[in-house]
C-alpha cells in the first residue's frame, strides 16, 4: 500500500493513599494526576533485543527550544446513541490477555540485533504494579488532608439535633410528592418482580420526540407500568418540584432558564429517574451543577424532616400502642457525589452553600485551605475543557463528608455522621480499602439513595476500575449495626432491594462503551432511566480550519475481544511497510510522523514492536506517554522537531493531562481514534496548521490517516458525523474513505 493512501481509621478520614493498577491514581499530570514513581518503586527502564539504554547527558543543543517545558454494542444501522439497547452486555476485557502477554519474559535464542538509539522512557515498563496490603499500610503514613478524628454517632439523626423549622409556606402535598411516591409508597410485590426483570434484562424502551435536536430514550421494567407513566412527564415548573420552603427562594434565583432541555433534565432528576446525559460541556456545567445540588439538598432535608417528625410522634405516643415508622436506612449518608478533582468539589460545595445559606459553617477555613487554589499558570493555547478540569486544585485524591443541621453545615464530618459524601474515585476506593485489608469498610455506602457522577468522561482518564469498584459496593448489607434502629429501617433495605430505589445521575461530555455498560448494568431504578444524547453529530472533521487529506480505513474485527489483535495486525502489515518505505525515501530530512494511540496497552505493544522487529530497523522513533518524565518528554519533543526521530508515539492520556502543542508534525496516524473528538481537532488543526504556517510542511503534503472497526462507532460518529459514520460502518464496496 502506498504511503498514506485512502485507611480507614475513621470514615471520611482514611489515611490510605496510593497509586498503581488495582489501587492506582489517575495517570499523567503532576500532583493528583498520577506521578507513578512514589508507589511503583524504583524507576524501571525499557529494554529490547535491539535497543539498550545509552545513558548520556543531554547537551544543550539536544535540548532545543520547545514551546512548552516542560456500546453497550449498538445497531450498525444508524447512530450509536440512537437505537439504544438497554439489555445487559457481557463483560469483555480484551486487554487483560494482552497485558499478561506483555508481562511475560522474552527468551531470545539469537544474539542481539544491531543496536539502535531510542528515546527511552524511564517511568514505566508496561506492567501495572498491584500494591500489597503492606505497601498500602506504608502509604497510610502519608499526610492526609481529609483526615477526620470524630466519634461515630448512633442512628441516622443525632439525638441533639432540633426539629426542622421549614419556615412559613404551604405544606407539601405528600400524595403528589416525588420523594414520597418513590421511597415511601413502594409496592413490595412489584419491587420483587422488578428484581427478576433486572436479572433477566427485561426492559421496555421508547423514544421521545420532545426536542428535535436531542435523542431521548427512556426505559422501564416490563412489569412496572408506573415507570412508563413517570417517563411521560416532561415539562415542569419550579412549583412542580415540591421543594422544601427554605430552598425555594434561592432555587428561583439560581436555577437556569427553561430552554426545553433544562426542563426535561429537571423532570428526570426530580422524579427520581436514572439519567445519563451525554453532552455535559463547560458551557452548561454550572446549570447542571445547580440542578443536581438542589435535588440533593431537597432530598437530604426531606429525609431529615421525616425522621425528626417521626421521632416527635414516637416520643408523644402511648407506649402500649404498636406504632411503626419505617423512614430510615442502615446508615445516615444518603447522597454520594463522585468528582474528578478537589477544584470541582469546591465548585459543588459552593453551589450547595449558595442554595441552603447556613448560618454557620464548621471547619470552613480548613476546607478552603485544603480545596481552594488560584495559582493557575496555563499557557494561552490550553482549551476551555482543560482549564475547567485542571484549573485550581487538581488533586484527584480526596473525600469529604458534609453534615447538615437546622442552621449549620459541617465540613469533614465522619462518614457515618454525614448526609452527603463528596469524593474522587481514588479517594473513595482508599476509604473503602482493599479486599486483602482487614480494615475494608463499605457500610457507609449501604444507604446511599442518590449517586451523582459529574464529568464522567474525566474519570475514564483516571482509573475506571475505581468507579466500577464503587458501584459494586453500593447498597450492600452492612457488616456492622452502626447504632442502627432496625425497627425504623425501610423494608426494601432489609430485603436487599435498595439498589432498585437508588437514583443514579451520570453527566458526561460524550458516551463510551464503559459508560454504556454502567448504564445497562448498574442503573436499575424502578422509576426507569433516561438517556439524552445529540440527535446528530456534524463531525469535528468538517471544522478544522485547514484543508488536508483525511483518510479513514476500516479493518475487520469479528468480536470485541479480538479487536486489539486485529488492529495491531492491520497496523503492522498495512501501515508499517509504508512507514519503512517512506523513511528510506526521506532519510535525509525530517519526516514528522505522529502516531496517536488512545490506549496505553496498545502503546506498549506498538513500542515493543518498533523496537524489536527487523522490519523497522530504519525507523527512529521517540515516545511520550502519561508515565514519561518531564526530562524525557522534552528530549522526545526536541528530537522529533529536529528530525532526529522520524516518528513519535503519543498516548491519549498524555494528551489529556498535558495537551502538548507538538511542533514538526507533517503527518498524523490515528492508530486508534480518541474518545474525545476535541483531541482529533487539536492534533489535525493545531499541529498540522502550525507546521504549515511555519513553513515546515506544504499543505499538500500534510495528511491524516485513521484506522477503525465497527467497535469504534461511538468515536467515529463524533469525528466524521452521524450520517457518514453509518455509511462507513456498513459500506461493503470498499474499506477506505478519503475526505478533503
Amino acid at each position: 500500500m502506498a504511503p498514506f493512501r485512502r485507611g480507614t481509621k475513621d470514615r471520611g478520614g482514611s489515611s490510605l493513599r496510593g497509586r498503581g493498577s488495582t489501587i492506582t491514581r489517575g495517570r499523567g499530570r503532576g500532583r493528583g494526576r498520577g506521578n507513578s514513581t512514589a508507589a511503583n518503586g524504583p524507576k524501571s527502564t525499557f529494554y529490547s533485543t535491539r535497543v539498550e539504554e545509552v545513558r548520556e547527558d543531554i547537551s544543550e543543543n539536544d535540548q532545543a527550544t520547545t514551546d512548552e517545558s516542560v456500546d453497550d454494542q449498538v445497531s450498525l444501522s444508524g447512530s450509536s446513541d440512537g437505537d439504544v439497547d438497554f439489555a445487559a452486555v457481557g463483560t469483555v476485557k480484551p486487554y487483560i490477555t494482552l497485558l499478561r502477554s506483555l508481562n511475560q519474559p522474552v527468551h531470545h535464542e539469537q544474539p542481539p540485533l544491531k543496536k539502535r538509539r531510542l528515546a527511552q522512557e524511564h517511568g514505566f515498563n508496561g506492567s501495572l504494579p498491584v500494591p500489597t496490603a503492606i505497601e498500602i499500610e506504608q502509604l497510610s503514613e502519608e499526610k492526609d488532608l481529609d483526615f477526620v478524628e470524630e466519634p461515630e454517632l448512633d442512628g441516622n439523626i443525632s439525638p441533639d439535633e432540633p426539629d426542622e423549622d421549614d419556615g412559613p409556606g404551604p405544606e407539601l402535598d405528600e400524595a403528589h410528592d416525588f420523594f414520597n411516591e418513590h421511597f415511601t409508597a413502594v409496592d413490595e410485590k412489584a419491587l420483587t418482580t422488578c428484581a427478576k426483570d433486572a436479572a433477566e434484562s427485561r426492559w421496555t424502551t421508547q423514544r421521545s420526540a420532545l426536542l428535535s435536536d436531542w435523542k431521548i430514550s427512556s426505559a422501564s421494567y416490563e412489569s412496572l407500568p408506573i415507570a412508563s407513566e413517570l417517563a411521560k412527564r416532561s415539562m415542569f415548573t419550579i412549583q412542580d418540584f415540591q421543594l422544601k420552603h427554605k430552598l425555594q427562594t434561592q432555587a428561583k434565583q439560581g436555577l437556569p432558564s427553561d430552554n426545553g432541555l433544562n426542563s426535561i433534565l429537571a423532570s428526570s432528576i426530580f422524579s427520581y429517574q436514572d439519567l445519563l446525559f451525554c453532552d455535559r460541556l463547560p458551557t452548561v456545567a454550572s446549570d447542571l451543577r445547580m440542578l443536581t445540588c438542589l435535588h440533593a439538598l431537597n432530598h437530604i432535608f426531606k429525609t431529615r424532616d421525616r425522621i425528626i417528625k417521626s421521632n416527635a410522634r414516637l416520643s408523644k405516643a402511648d407506649t402500649t400502642e404498636d406504632i411503626e415508622y419505617r423512614d430510615q436506612g442502615f446508615t445516615r449518608p444518603k447522597v454520594l457525589i463522585v468528582l474528578p478533582t478537589r477544584q470541582t468539589c469546591l465548585k459543588v460545595v459552593e453551589s450547595i452553600i449558595s442554595l441552603c445559606e447556613p448560618e454557620q459553617q464548621e471547619n470552613k477555613k480548613r476546607f478552603q485551605d485544603s480545596y481552594s487554589q488560584t495559582d493557575d499558570d496555563f499557557s494561552p493555547d490550553k482549551p476551555e475543557d482543560f482549564r475547567e478540569l485542571f484549573g485550581g486544585n487538581d488533586d484527584d485524591m480526596f473525600r469529604l463528608g458534609m453534615k447538615f443541621t437546622r442552621k449549620t453545615v459541617k465540613y469533614f464530618s465522619q462518614f457515618y455522621n454525614s448526609d452527603i459524601i463528596l469524593a474522587s474515585p481514588l479517594g473513595l476506593r482508599m476509604a473503602i480499602g482493599t479486599e486483602e485489608s482487614k480494615k475494608q469498610d463499605h457500610d457507609f455506602l449501604s444507604s446511599i439513595e442518590i449517586v451523582i457522577v459529574d464529568q464522567t468522561d474525566a474519570l475514564l482518564m483516571q482509573n475506571w476500575e475505581h468507579v466500577e469498584y464503587i458501584f459494586e459496593h453500593l447498597n450492600l448489607q452492612p457488616k456492622e449495626t452502626h447504632g442502627c434502629d432496625f425497627s425504623r429501617v425501610r423494608n426494601w433495605y432489609l430485603d436487599g432491594n435498595a439498589r432498585f430505589l437508588r437514583q443514579t445521575i451520570l453527566l458526561t461530555a460524550y458516551n463510551t462503551p464503559e459508560i454504556n455498560r454502567l448504564f445497562s448494568h448498574n442503573m436499575l431504578n424502578i422509576a426507569g432511566k433516561v438517556k439524552i444524547c445529540k440527535e446528530n453529530y456534524e463531525g469535528v472533521m468538517l471544522d478544522l480550519g485547514i484543508q488536508v487529506k483525511q483518510t479513514f480505513t476500516r479493518y475487520d474485527a469479528p468480536t470485541l475481544s479480538t479487536d486489539p489483535d486485529a488492529r495491531f495486525k492491520y497496523f503492522t502489515t498495512a501501515i508499517v511497510p509504508s512507514l519503512t518505505k517512506f523513511s528510506r525515501m526521506h532519510s535525509t530530512k525530517a519526516q514528522g510522523i505522529l502516531v496517536f494511540i488512545a490506549s496505553y496497552m496498545d502503546y506498549v505493544r506498538v513500542r515493543n514492536f518498533l523496537a524489536n522487529s527487523t522490519s523497522t530497523q530504519n525507523i527512529s522513533f521517540g515516545s511520550i506517554s502519561e508515565y514519561t518524565s518531564v526530562r524525557d518528554v522534552a528530549r522526545a519533543r526536541s528530537h522529533f522537531f529536529s528530525g532526529r526521530h522520524s516518528l513519535l508515539l503519543y498516548t491519549g492520556r498524555a494528551h489529556h493531562f498535558r495537551r502538548y502543542l507538538l511542533r514538526g508534525v507533517h503527518k498524523v496516524i490515528m492508530y486508534s481514534l480518541p474518545d474525545n473528538p476535541l483531541f482529533y481537532r487539536e492534533m489535525v488543526e493545531g499541529y498540522l496548521t502550525r507546521s504549515v504556517s511555519e513553513g515546515i510542511v506544504d499543505v499538500t503534503n500534510a495528511s491524516v490517516r485513521s484506522v477503525f472497526s465497527k467497535w469504534d462507532i461511538l468515536k467515529l460518529e463524533r469525528i466524521v458525523g452521524t450520517k457518514r459514520c453509518a455509511a462507513m460502518i456498513k459500506e461493503r464496496a470498499g474499506d477506505t474513505f478519503d475526505f478533503l
